[in-house]
């Protein structure tokens, strides 16, 4: 067996996957912060169409259970946090995990009532905000209209797009915000990957009930099983790992506008994996959005 020392017990040697911890960090302290979204948005949108073909079997409130379970087991395998948490700590913790779990279940839901790339697209709209909050200058507000113009485009889809659909959307892209605030909180606050182990652990406990409501024995069932198992690393533990350590470098309003191209990213998944259509409404409005969120990242570099 390959063996490497761990840092700060000289003399002590331990198996390699006991230092994985130590070795993931390292890697991910080294790739610059584009980078590491860059990467985590391309992991999400393939877990996400891995999941849409998961929804006939599961539905979309079970396979967000699965996913979350399972990275949730992931993460605390690879981590190993200690359950001994500060005051501070603590309600971030929780509030994060709160967070990650209403996310994943929201947008599940508007993705089996809506195209791919139009449910990414709507939900980028809480990054955006995020981006554009607090803002006085003008050209920021002509930002925020250029999305809203993206946002009401995607209306003009033949026959509309569900009205159920686009409020589980909208609570996502909510959430998606708060994600993004408390992230940056709980990077303080907690070392490496163990908030994000705890804070998974906890948003998988709040999904839990609603998937064993929709699912019940098929979430059992081997096929749920190992997709589930390919959308938590997919679409949980790469992409928010990346993520997490990139909110350490950069604050949270950069963060947010650096995310440009995950519609685009989500459109192009929809098209490529799942096979779905997008008219020229829709390509026009994911377009808007798009340039609004790198029209907010020019001028934000200028403040």
């Amino acid at each position: 067996m390959v063996m490497a020392q761990a840092e700060g017990t000289p003399g002590r040697w331990l198996p390699r996957w006991a230092a994985l911890p130590q070795l993931a960090g390292q890697a991910m302290g080294s790739i610059p912060p584009t980078g590491l979204l860059l990467g985590g948005m391309v992991s999400v949108q393939f877990g996400a169409a891995v999941a849409k073909d998961l929804f006939p079997l599961v539905g979309a409130a079970g396979t967000a259970g699965v996913r979350l379970v399972f990275a949730a087991v992931f993460l605390l395998v690879l981590w190993r946090p200690t359950l001994k948490l500060g005051r501070k700590a603590l309600p971030v913790v929780l509030g994060y995990g709160a967070v990650l779990g209403l996310m994943n279940l929201m947008f599940y839901e508007a993705l089996a009532r809506l195209p791919l790339g139009i449910a990414v697209t709507i939900e980028f709209l809480g990054p955006l905000a995020v981006a554009l909050a607090g803002s006085r200058r003008w050209l920021d507000v002509l930002w925020a209209l250029l999305a809203g113009a993206g946002v009401a485009l995607l209306t003009r889809a033949d026959g509309g797009i569900s009205f159920v659909g686009l409020l589980f959307v909208l609570g996502a892209a909510t959430c998606w915000a708060l994600y993004i605030l408390i992230g940056a909180k709980l990077g303080e606050v907690t070392s490496g990957g163990s908030g994000l182990a705890l804070s998974m652990t906890v948003g998988a406990l709040i999904v839990a009930p609603f998937s064993v409501a929709e699912a019940g024995g098929a979430l059992l069932s081997p096929l749920a099983l190992l997709a589930g198992a390919g959308v938590a690393v997919l679409s949980s533990v790469i992409p928010y790992s990346l993520e997490l350590e990139a909110l350490r470098k950069i604050p949270p309003r950069l963060f947010g506008v650096l995310m440009s191209v995950e519609p685009a990213l989500g459109a192009l998944a929809g098209v490529l994996l799942l096979g779905e259509h997008l008219g020229g409404w829709q390509w026009a409005a994911i377009v808007c959005v798009v340039a609004a969120s790198a029209g907010a990242t020019w001028t934000a570099r200028r403040r």
